[in-house]
This record gives structure tokens, sequence and C-alpha cells, in this order.
């Protein structure tokens, strides 16, 4: 339904999640972004990247067929400071691996860039009720814990023995009911082993499909986050999505890291690169 999707499957930015008051001072400067979720500015602001339109600017076939998506986005653009040129390239190394590289390149102003890519998983099918009963497992021991606002706390938080610990694998819907309004939340990836670059963030399988996702990147956190305000939204072939009816996996600099000097930075300046990496291991399919 037009304007009804929330943010499925597209990338978000210039700024993933959330930004505090929708301000923050960069260089001795303030900027001010739009505010589009509660006091709080959410994915780039009102008109962020899942919601201009991006230029194919590259495919290839053969082996590791490819495709490279690239946007410009200006110098005031939802309020952030400078051009930046954004990439995205999706390819398929392997028949079951899906791999997605992001980069993004200031031309004239230090910015804060964070990219995310917001994909609504269920392993079962996408007309085959909530996730609830998908197992996860997560490479994280911590979580930034967040205030009434859904803003972190600055505090970098043990999940051992609370509702947020998928240490070991568990059931997503086991002890949700733990969490006021469901999972929505940023896991610092502090655990996992690494290969070629990047490190293990989680692992989602589906008991019923017996499908199984791993899901690597080179990104310091991800959020969790259960489809929590996902209400009646008609879908393909007549379906419609309810409450947990997918889960989300965003690897991602942790939210309003540019108001927290403690958080690792997502400032990026002339003459550096943004880089950022998923891969999406599929197996039992």
């Amino acid at each position: 339904m037009k304007g009804m999707s929330p943010y499925f499957g597209c990338i978000v930015g210039r700024v993933a999640n959330r930004i505090k008051d929708g301000k923050f001072t960069l260089n001795g400067l303030e900027y001010s972004l739009p505010v589009n979720n509660g006091p709080n500015s959410l994915h780039g602001g009102l008109k962020g990247f899942d919601k201009v339109v991006w230029d194919v600017v590259e495919h290839k076939d053969g082996e590791c067929p490819s495709i490279t998506f690239q946007y410009h986005s200006k110098d005031g653009e939802e309020g952030y400071p400078g051009d930046v040129t954004i990439r995205a390239t999706y390819s398929l190394p392997e028949a079951t691996t899906l791999r997605l590289d992001m980069e993004a390149t200031p031309e004239n102003k230090a910015t804060p860039i964070s990219l995310a890519q917001h994909t609504y998983w269920n392993l079962a099918g996408h007309a085959c009720g909530d996730i609830l009963n998908h197992s996860l497992q997560i490479w994280g021991k911590h979580i930034t814990p967040v205030d009434e606002n859904t803003i972190p706390t600055g505090e970098i938080m043990p999940v051992d023995g609370t509702p947020f610990d998928f240490t070991t694998e568990r059931r997503i819907g086991e002890r949700i009911d733990g969490v006021p309004g469901g999972y929505d939340h940023n896991y610092v990836l502090d655990c996992g082993d690494e290969k070629d670059g990047l490190k293990r963030a989680a692992r989602l399988k589906d008991p019923s499909s017996l499908r199984t996702l791993d899901l690597w990147t080179d990104a310091p956190g991800m959020q969790l986050y259960t489809a929590n305000y996902v209400d009646g939204i008609g879908g393909k072939a007549g379906a419609v999505y309810a409450k947990h009816a997918g889960v989300c996996l965003e690897t991602q600099g942790f939210p309003n890291a540019i108001n927290q000097p403690e958080f690792p930075s997502v400032v990026v300046r002339p003459g550096e690169k943004y880089k950022h990496t998923m891969l999406f291991e599929f197996s039992g399919c």
C-alpha cells in the first residue's frame, strides 16, 4: 500500500536509526534534521535514501552477477551537511549467498554517515504468520539500552541474565514479553569469529522450513527489530502483514552515535570513504 511499507527491503540513510531531537553539532555548527519519529529523526528524515530514486550505474552477469546503484545526496538534504555520493552493490558470489557492499564518499564537508539494509525476514515465507517461533543467535554480549524515546542512554549493558540474551540460540518469542513493545535494540557485535574481514553477527532459523540465514558484517552494531509497529499492511499476492510478521537484522553504526562521543564515530570527512558490507548465507533451502 502506497506510503505504508515501513522501510521494507530498502537502504536507509544518510544516518540509519534515531538521532535524538533531530539535532547534532559537528565542527562547531549545529544541524537540525526533520523530526519523524516522536522527538527524533529516524532513518534519514522525511525523505531519506529509501524514498529517492537511485541510478543503476553498473551490472554484471557471469559467475558472480551483480548490480550497482548510485545516489548523490546534496549539501543540506534533510538537514545534513555536504555533498555525498553513495553506492550500493548487490552481488551473488555463491548460489545461496547474497552480498551487499555499501560505500559513501563525502565531497566537501564532514558529515555523519551510517547506512543500514532494512529487509524484514520471515524464513517460513512472506505470508506465513509471525517470526516468534524462529530461533535466533546473536554474536553480541552487550546492547546499548534505550530511554523512553528509544534513544541509547550511552551505557553498554551486558545481556547476560536478561531477555536480550541471544548469545545461545533461542526462540525470538521465548522472552519477548519481557521487553516492553518488543525488540528494537542495538547489539554490540563483540564476540563473533571472522572470515574475509567480516565478523559473524547473527543466525536465524525457521523450524518449519528448516531454512537458516547466517549474517556477517564489518559494522560495529546490529539493530534487532521484531516488526512491532507493522499492523495490517497489505503485501504481495493479497497477503496482510501483522505485528511480528518479520524480523530485521540491521547492521549499522550505533544509534545516535553523532551525539554520543563514547560510541564508535560515524563522522566521515572529505578524503575518507565510508564502507559497510553485509553477507547473507542461506542454507536448508
